[in-house]
């Protein structure tokens, strides 16, 4: 599978976001998906997962803030950005894998380019 994100860019603080990643291939409804972020000098970080049956899981930090969905009609998957500080400020990435899940590990076996988020 391919994936391709957008939708970064810059906003002020308590601003708004959404992130796109568009996938390619088939069996798009079978992956668990993912968003990940990495700030410049830290770790890649995981921001929200969502398994093939829908259920979600979200980092602490962005938990209430930020959700993630997906179209499976148009193999699309979003990550809506609320609220945003300024260190939500990352290169964000989205990921699929068709075993792995969750926000604690990279585990998974495909990423996309990534798209910046700037929070000023």
């Amino acid at each position: 599978v391919q994936l391709v994100e957008s939708g970064g860019g810059s906003v002020q603080a308590g601003g708004s976001l959404r992130l796109s990643c568009a996938a390619s291939g088939r069996d798009f409804s079978r992956y668990c998906m993912a968003w990940f972020r990495q700030a410049p000098g830290k770790e890649r970080e995981g921001v929200a997962s969502i398994d093939r049956s829908g259920v979600t899981n979200y980092a602490d930090s962005v938990r209430g803030r930020f959700t993630i969905s997906k179209d499976s009609a148009d193999n699309t998957l979003y990550l809506q950005m609320n609220s945003l500080k300024q260190e939500d400020t990352a290169m964000y990435y989205c990921g699929a894998d068709l075993v792995r899940c969750g926000v604690s590990r990279d585990w998974y076996s495909f990423w996309g380019q990534g798209t910046q988020v700037t929070v000023s």
